[in-house]
């Protein structure tokens, strides 16, 4: 399987053998007395990226800068009759900035004259799809019940004005001056009715989450503190 920097840089060895005239092979600079011309990749840089509508996801692009050049004044033909492609092209984009002594010095060959071209690349993402559904929608109803309950002290003194938060959902109280606090609306499933009722409490500088059992007749919630 070609992979995205693989194929750009196939691509272009192919565009520049037909604009050149001869072979473009791929590989690093070389001092060749006939001349030819080689490509080779320096870089890959980034590309903007676009946003997808719905649910489709789109490529995630890039771009490959490839450096061309060749040995010894032979070469000159070669790479004006590239230049002179893609420029009256369009493309591949064209940068004239491959004079810098370090690159040469890293590549171990001396200065010559050389063009950057930068190709864009993409990666297909498809989205991901979803697994079929095997059996048949079941829907089902949850009864509302009410909870009520009463939060206390380590001393068993009612504690008011706790906030009584139901988790997960919007649901809340206070406690009155007897601690006592009541819940509407809670949910109950039939497949399992013992399923706990987790609840939060806020006051006093801290914070208690509790569970209370459906079965239990009388739900006191005691708070101690931390």
């Amino acid at each position: 399987m070609t992979g995205a920097i693989e194929a750009a840089v196939g691509d272009l060895a192919a565009w520049l053998t037909g604009a050149a005239g001869d072979p473009v092979p791929v590989g690093p600079p070389r001092d060749d007395p006939d001349g030819g011309l080689t490509v080779w990749p320096l870089e890959l840089r980034p590309a903007r990226q676009t946003a997808a509508s719905g649910g489709a996801r789109e490529p995630y692009r890039f771009v490959v800068r490839l450096l061309v050049s060749g040995g010894g004044p032979a070469a000159l033909p070669a790479l004006d009759r590239v230049l002179a492609a893609a420029t009256a092209a369009g493309q591949p984009e064209v940068v004239l900035a491959a004079g810098d002594p370090a690159l040469w010095r890293a590549l171990g060959v001396p200065p010559r004259p050389a063009l950057l071209l930068d190709v864009p690349a993409r990666i297909d993402r498809p989205a991901p799809s979803a697994p079929p559904v095997r059996q048949p929608l079941r829907l089902r109803q949850l009864d509302m019940r009410t909870l009520d309950g009463r939060v206390v002290g380590p001393e068993r003194q009612p504690l008011a004005a706790m906030r009584v938060e139901l988790v997960g959902t919007a649901q809340a109280t206070e406690t009155d001056a007897a601690g006592r606090f009541r819940l509407v609306g809670v949910p109950h499933d039939p497949d399992a009715p013992d399923r706990p009722v987790r609840i939060r409490l806020i006051g006093r500088g801290r914070t208690h989450t509790a569970e209370l059992h459906p079965a239990d007749g009388d739900h006191v919630v005691v708070c101690a503190p931390d």
